[in-house]
């Protein structure tokens, strides 16, 4: 798909000339560190915006995004010259624009639910998405020390929000762009040793091309196009990771991609490629049938093809490569140009419902609309309207339920900063304790020893956490309920360490739906040993997780112990 460029897009609609026109005008003075204009982050922001297929109104703010926060323009002047719409989607874009990830590695999920719940529209998410991909690819003009910081924001936090919207070659791209600069020294190793098998995998795969194109041909097949997909270096050091650094194991270092018309034409299509070359027994994945979560959809098969070489195919219809590629924004783009056809339903998978929660809401936009007005409507975002996000001054995400004060969110905290407070501060001024915070709130608890809780909390206190703990100490409980019932588990890990270990331990505690909350690391042995405490106290779980984190070979031993 051709990017379309700004002067195309200033010739189709009034509203993109006139933001243009604006944002060229009020960053005039602005420059990047890269030296180039200011005005050109807007443009190129606005142009992937363009070419990931989103409306007018998505491209106009996309050319504003920065104007309300780095220039004396102001958010109301905008409403007046531009519209409600417009200006609610820059005030989002400004509002995500404030969140920073710290480095604190159990917060990352609930910073990517709070940028989701700040966003209210999936709009916003996708043209932070084109903001932040173009400061990737300019990140190299900035300081060290910030560089690191905002690549790890972009792997840990954008990336996977992009994945999880579908827009798998996005999320790569900010992977990919984010990894030399967290991984140096493995980025410099994988140069060295990948590039040629690269270059050599490509040379293949371009004689294999024509030899599929004939078989598919000659049985009526219409294809849309073959090519191949080099695999990206951040996933490629992970797989690396599993497989003793050999790049020989690796048989999706250069995949095939065959694109055809129909669904009916992807299975025809993976019967004339087995019948070509067998399969490799295991490797066939149906991801059309059970699409992955993020509602990806492809057939992968694993062959041994010309010269009894393992090569990876994927087929797909056009449709789904486009879903694959933007996710989420592709199905915008179709709805702009059906406007009244509807899209064929995915079918249900098997995973934890909890976690996919929103996910299955995401997927309840493919559902038949009347008109793009109506499909507008669908992409406000509402699965997080029960639950809220605020910050720790330290910067810490806490989730708290909707309706949650200032004393929800201290026992939250801790159960000695919730019995000792005595006030709080609410984005700086001091705020009643039964006031009702809100997401992006950034909340200071103020404490005296030797407090104890008032029972008129109880009226307007939201969670059981708080409730708890505040009849507890009215009744001289607190040490009980503190110190001898367990509330913790502590896993307790013996390792050989080597770089993106801890990761790799997070990532498996994380995917098994875990909340981590205290991680610490003994270095001063022969095998450094790492102790993880996690919220929840049941043994079939934890044994359940440790199985899990067993097949990582650099785990010596690991065992738990309630707290």
């Amino acid at each position: 798909m051709r990017a379309p460029k700004i002067d195309e897009l200033i010739k189709t609609s009034d509203v993109i000339k006139r933001a243009y026109a604006l944002s060229k005008k009020l960053h005039e003075s602005q420059k990047r560190k890269t030296g180039e204009p200011y005005f050109n982050h807007a443009v190129a922001t606005a142009e992937n915006i363009a070419e990931w297929g989103l409306d007018e109104a998505s491209i106009a703010a996309g050319l504003l995004h920065d104007t309300v926060e780095d220039t004396d323009y102001s958010l109301d002047q905008l409403r007046k010259d531009f519209g409600d719409e417009i200006a609610f989607l820059v005030d989002g874009v400004t509002k995500i624009g404030k969140i920073r990830y710290r480095g604190v590695e159990r917060q990352v999920e609930n910073l990517r639910k709070m940028i989701l719940a700040l966003s209210q529209d999936i709009r916003v998410v996708i043209i932070k998405l084109a903001d932040r991909l173009h400061n990737m690819q300019t990140l190299g003009a900035l300081p060290p020390q910030k560089q690191k910081r905002i690549a790890l924001e972009t792997m840990e936090i954008y990336s996977p929000i992009a994945y999880r919207l579908g827009m798998q070659r996005i999320s790569g791209e900010l992977e990919d762009l984010a990894f030399p600069f967290i991984y140096p020294q493995e980025y410099r190793w994988l140069l060295s040793h990948v590039k040629e098998k690269y270059e050599e995998r490509e040379k293949y795969t371009d004689k294999v091309k024509p030899v599929i194109m004939e078989a598919l041909r000659k049985a009526g097949i219409e294809v849309i196009s073959i090519d191949s997909r080099a695999k990206r270096y951040s996933s490629l050091y992970k797989k690396l990771l599993r497989y003793d650094m050999d790049v020989d194991k690796i048989y999706d270092l250069v995949a095939l991609r065959i694109i055809v018309k129909s669904i009916e034409d992807c299975y025809a299509a993976l019967g004339i490629v087995h019948n070509l070359w067998p399969p490799l027994p295991n490797r066939i994945k149906d991801y059309i049938a059970l699409p992955k979560p993020n509602g990806y959809r492809s057939i992968h098969t694993t062959v041994f093809c010309v010269d009894n070489r393992i090569t990876e195919v994927q087929i797909r219809t056009q449709e789904m490569h486009d879903e694959a590629e933007i996710g989420i924004a592709a199905h915008w783009a179709y709805e702009q140009a059906k406007q009244s056809k509807a899209y064929l339903e995915k079918k249900a998978i098997s995973a934890d419902k909890k976690e996919l929660q929103w996910v299955q809401q995401l997927r309840n936009w493919q559902k038949e609309f009347n008109t793009p007005e109506e499909f507008i409507e669908s992409l406000k975002i509402d699965f997080f309207k029960d639950r809220i996000f605020v910050i720790t001054p330290q910067g810490e995400v806490i989730d708290l339920p909707a309706g949650a004060t200032p004393i929800d969110f201290a026992y939250q905290i801790h159960t000695d900063v919730g019995n000792a407070c005595t006030g709080a501060k609410v984005n700086g001024k001091i705020s009643a304790l039964d006031h009702k915070l809100h997401s992006g709130d950034i909340v200071e608890v103020m404490t005296q020893k030797n407090k104890k809780p008032s029972e008129s909390w109880l009226e307007f206190v939201k969670t059981a956490n708080a409730r708890n703990h505040i009849k507890a100490a009215l009744k001289g409980k607190a040490a009980r309920l503190d110190k001898t019932e367990p509330k913790e588990t502590e896993l307790r890990v013996i390792i050989e360490d080597r770089p993106g270990l801890l990761k790799d331990i997070t990532d498996i505690i994380a995917r098994s739906h875990v909340n981590m909350t205290a991680i610490n690391t003994i270095t001063n042995a022969r095998y450094p040993i790492i102790r993880i405490r996690c919220d929840f106290v049941n043994k079939d779980k934890t044994e359940k997780l440790i199985v899990k984190l067993k097949k990582l070979k650099e785990i010596k031993e690991i065992s738990f112990v309630l707290v």
